[in-house]
């Protein structure tokens, strides 16, 4: 390598790494292609001139993942140590969940994503970095929880900023009991190119939930009965996009499902399906999760696995 390439590849890798500077912004600079940058900070890496440490703050459990593995069909499962400190606990799992998340996002075109503090969490832990070709989408409706910083429609919006990406959002509640009224929400044009995106998903990014997340939401919890119809509270393990399930993985709305949402069919058919739970709290909800063959990566932390490990025996 001359002393010249080696000069351009340290000026790129410091614009790129230390100034975050995008790469179309690169392409001006430098007057290459972005197919010369994205080259050229790979030699950059390769050759020693840029050399990555990730401190991180947490462990996984490996023998738990490999004991909960010989009762699940999860090709990908990740068992993070819990702290000593366990306050520090929902920040690490995020932050774990954030590095998986985001490797799959980098090979991804479409990713789907929930909403929740979880999500929150996850997107705030990203590193930014420039995806323009990346698009993320809403798949199911909003949660109508305005007041919080976790609301669904700017769930999409938060992480295409971290991507430098384009964003499609369903601006319709999440659920919707008349029939004929939801059928002609999603027949609406913007609603309609946004579930048509979201279809073409190569990922989604979820987390896990109970029936408390749908009650402390006032209009949900007024409307449970007609929104879940035949529905007993107590069969309720978790909830996953937007669905109630019971702790064999079995959807207890399926017949009458009043989701502004990708059908739960379309939903199972993404090739990887990413799911985040945080709390022991949690986990029945998680190994219903676990028996549906719901997702094929889940981030869980240490108290959790064995929780469920208990429960298994």
């Amino acid at each position: 390598m001359d002393a010249q390439h080696s000069l351009l590849l340290g000026n790129l890798a410091q614009d790129y790494y230390f100034s975050k500077m995008p790469i179309n912004k690169m392409v001006e600079k430098y007057s290459l292609s972005r197919y010369l940058i994205l080259k050229y900070l790979d030699e950059a890496l390769a050759s020693g001139i840029v050399e990555i440490t990730v401190h991180a703050s947490y462990e996984r459990r490996v023998e738990l993942e490999r004991q909960l593995k010989e009762h699940f069909k999860i090709p990908h499962l990740y068992v993070v140590a819990d702290p000593t400190n366990l306050a520090k606990r929902d920040d690490r799992v995020a932050a774990f969940a954030a590095i998986q998340a985001q490797s799959l996002i980098k090979q991804a075109q479409v990713v789907s994503l929930s909403w929740g503090e979880t999500i929150f969490e996850v997107i705030d832990h990203f590193v930014k970095t420039e995806q323009e070709e990346l698009t993320f989408a809403q798949f199911m409706g909003e949660n109508m929880k305005y007041h919080s910083s976790t609301g669904s429609m700017r769930m999409v919006q938060r992480a295409a900023a971290k991507f430098g990406a384009h964003y499609f959002t369903i601006p319709g509640p999440l659920y919707i009991l008349n029939d004929q009224v939801r059928a002609g929400f999603m027949a609406e044009p913007s609603i309609e190119r946004t579930l048509a995106v979201a279809k073409r998903a190569d990922l989604i990014i979820s987390g896990i939930g109970t029936l408390e997340s749908v009650d402390s939401i006032p209009l949900w919890n007024e409307n449970r009965a007609a929104i879940f119809p035949e529905v007993a509270a107590d069969q309720v393990a978790g909830m996953v996009f937007g669905r109630p399930y019971d702790v064999n993985g079995v959807f207890l709305n399926a017949g009458q499902d009043k989701c502004l949402s990708l059908p739960l069919d379309t939903i199972l058919k993404v090739p990887r399906r990413f799911a985040i739970v945080q709390g022991k709290s949690k986990y029945r909800a998680a190994l219903g999760a676990l028996r549906g063959e719901f997702f094929t990566d889940l981030v869980i932390n240490e108290a959790t696995a064995v929780r469920i490990l208990n429960e298994l025996k």
